[in-house]
């Protein structure tokens, strides 16, 4: 009997659909999230804390611009007391070593050492004022004939450019640039002359401050040091401020100690060289040597220009072979005997820092940059031995440490130990 065949079920329009959701079943993927990834609000978070932080930072700049003076007053305070310190010291000592410290306290000492130290500074500058005073009353009234001469100078060179036959659009750029490098270096002098002049009374405080740090300077590194955990906290607090006061002690004597050295050399030298103004010169040389790189570019640069004005304008390339030889045996002979164990940084990192200085504060920031970066390198230093480490990123990009199960023949005991990378 045959078998009988059942009818196919009736298609609805379901069953298309239906067979086609099955294949798509059978090829889809599934995808899993990552846990890893960071969700919208994480990321949301991550992007207003930067422009937060860019907005503290801004505002931060803003209030550094603002009080730059302030910082740089401070700063000529603290390294007054550095400078004064070690005299204070000399007049303490002989009663410290009888045990009689009490007859000669701490404030008492630093007006003694101020005494001495300004009745020093006011009879060498009444040996030598009315010369460098005479000095000082020609230059200025010479001025105009220097920048007289100056353009003749000029001319003469235009006048060689045109016996070279140089095209005539060379001739007028370089005798623009010309005119407006001295225009620039005359206005840039008595725009210096009038801001010492106008905060010269701010100076007055500079000693005031630093009779304060010098007599409360304990007072200071004990308020420090509280606001740190006792423990390895404060130790290394401790240490930090150690090596930050022998890093301020060695660049502020180094400073002084550089400044009357190329005063005194460069004093000499331009009388050798037979220089108009050479005292009033070199004691500008020695000032402006206080200020790193700036300074000591732009003594030369004004020593340069008054010799090539003068009636032997060929002993300016004297003076510039004088300077340039001077800088070089000052730079890498002289200074780092001076400064020894005081600041440690590469010649680049100075430029740097005294260029930023410059575009943040002026001419006090490119005072105060070579103290704050040497700081910044102390605590940087100090950080990384905290935190046993040899680097600011060093342990980011490492791999992390396995485990390598090591086995002893005729032994039991199974010993961890860390795999050495």
């Amino acid at each position: 009997m045959p078998e009988e065949t059942q009818p196919p079920p009736p298609q609805t329009r379901d069953t298309p659909n239906k067979s086609i959701r099955r294949e798509r079943q059978k090829n889809s993927r599934r995808v899993f999230l990552d846990p890893s990834t960071p969700p919208v609000r994480s990321i949301v978070r991550v992007v207003i804390i930067t422009l937060l932080l860019l907005g503290v930072a801004g505002f931060v700049q803003s209030i550094v611009s603002s009080l730059a003076f302030l910082f740089f007053i401070i700063v000529l305070s603290v390294f007054f007391a550095y400078l004064v310190n070690p005299l204070v010291q000399v007049v303490r000592s002989p009663f410290e070593s009888m045990n009689r410290g009490k007859l000669m306290p701490r404030s008492l000492a630093i007006l003694i050492s101020y005494v001495f130290l300004f009745g020093v500074i006011g009879i060498s500058i009444a040996t030598i004022a009315p010369q460098v005073s005479d000095q000082a009353r020609e230059f200025g009234s010479s001025l105009p004939s220097i920048g007289s001469a100056i353009r003749e100078r000029g001319n003469d060179l235009s006048r060689r450019f045109d016996r070279l036959r140089v095209p005539d659009e060379v001739q007028e750029e370089i005798n623009r640039k010309a005119s407006e490098f001295g225009a620039g270096v005359t206005a840039w002098l008595g725009n210096s002359v009038l801001l010492f002049v106008t905060y010269l009374p701010w100076f007055l405080l500079i000693p005031i401050l630093a009779f304060f740090f010098l007599k409360d300077v304990n007072l200071f590194r004990l308020l420090v040091l509280r606001v740190f955990p006792a423990g390895r906290w404060r130790i290394r607090a401790e240490a930090i401020m150690t090596e930050v006061n022998t890093t301020l002690a060695a660049y502020a004597r180094a400073q002084l100690i550089s400044c009357l050295i190329i005063a005194i050399i460069c004093t000499a030298g331009f009388y050798l060289l037979g220089l108009k103004y050479a005292l009033l010169l070199g004691i500008l040389a020695g000032i402006f040597e206080f200020v790193p790189i700036l300074g000591p570019a732009s003594i030369g640069l004004i020593v340069i220009l008054t010799t090539a004005a003068s009636d032997n304008p060929r002993n300016a390339i004297y003076a510039a072979i004088f300077l340039i030889v001077l800088r070089i045996v000052h730079d890498y002979i002289t200074y780092p005997r001076i400064v020894r164990d005081g600041i440690h940084l590469h010649p680049l990192a100075i430029i740097l820092a005294v260029l930023a200085g410059e575009q943040i504060a002026g001419i006090p920031g490119v005072f105060i940059a070579l103290p704050i970066v040497a700081i910044g390198t102390v605590i940087y230093r100090h950080v990384l031995e905290h935190q046993g480490r040899t680097g600011l990123l060093a342990g980011w990009f490492q791999e992390p440490s396995t485990t390598v199960i090591e086995e002893r023949s005729g032994a039991e005991d199974i010993s961890i130990t860390p795999e050495k990378q």
